[in-house]
């Protein structure tokens, strides 16, 4: 009875731990895609944002840390070493703790993080010039198109732009334009447009006959960030849960057996 308890203990810890290790290259995925990203409001972030790198590079570390644990729980287990179960069950329960530290330190500082967005955003419409082709300047114009919106508060944060309150015609943002459903599969335009009614110059550029969205980006991103982090926290939720499974099996399993051969252990 009780070898046939370690034998199917053994074997669901080898799944369980090809499943842990499949879940590692998704995390260590993530990281890398918020790293590379260049088309959305993450290269924005990972771009002039401190804390959103150290985050970026916490996925790749635990991601990489937890794909070498998922391999040495299937050697342990499938060999019946005590180290490498040992072994895995202290690196569980490091990788469990610095989950749980991460998650309370981006909890407290999420006020910070939307200051940093605010001040980002803003900054980068200020400094915003038109035929620029910065990588920058192309992700917010991506996303003022895709979510259909004009500045951080609102349209008015682009009066702060010189460049294009000095233009005598009507001149507006191209990604701010209000466009049709159709319109949506279509790359954004980007730099600056002028309105077809654009050769009046009596008012000159008045904000209030520009054709865009009138509303701000700010709500809509913080929105968009908020879903992705309820989605990021109950996956880590998910993973912590199958960590403390994972502890459970491991240290029975390295309970159970009780002399060391390391003739087990595969050669290479």
């Amino acid at each position: 009875m009780g070898s046939a308890c370690i034998k199917v203990t053994k074997y669901f810890l080898f799944l369980f731990n090809l499943l842990f290790f499949v879940l590692g290259a998704v995390i260590l995925g993530f990281g890398i895609w918020i790293l590379v990203d260049k088309n959305s409001f993450i290269s924005i972030l990972q771009t002039s944002s401190t804390s959103f790198k150290v985050a970026a590079y916490v996925f790749i570390s635990v991601g990489a840390l937890t794909m070498v644990m998922g391999f040495l729980g299937c050697l342990g287990a499938v060999n019946e070493v005590r180290c490498l179960l040992g072994m895995y069950f202290a690196f569980l329960l490091l990788i469990l703790i610095a989950q749980v530290t991460a998650g309370v330190f981006f909890y407290f500082n999420m006020g910070q993080l939307k200051q940093e967005m605010g001040g980002i955003v803003t900054k980068l419409i200020h400094n915003y010039t038109d035929g620029s082709g910065d990588n920058l300047q192309e992700a917010w114009d991506y996303v003022q198109a895709q979510v259909k919106c004009c500045g951080w508060v609102s349209f008015f944060n682009w009066t702060e732009n010189p460049e294009l309150m000095n233009r005598t015609n009507i001149t507006f943002p191209c990604s701010c334009k209000k466009s049709d459903e159709e319109d949506a599969l279509v790359l954004p335009q980007k730099g600056f447009c002028e309105a077809p009614f654009g050769n009046r110059t009596q008012s000159g550029n008045n904000p209030f006959d520009w054709p865009v969205y009138q509303e701000g980006c700010m709500e809509k991103v913080q929105g968009w960030l908020q879903e992705n982090l309820g989605i990021i926290l109950g996956v880590c939720v998910g993973v912590a849960v199958i960590e403390l499974l994972g502890m459970f099996l491991s240290m029975f399993l390295c309970r159970r057996v009780h002399s060391e051969d390391y003739s087990k252990v595969p050669k290479y």
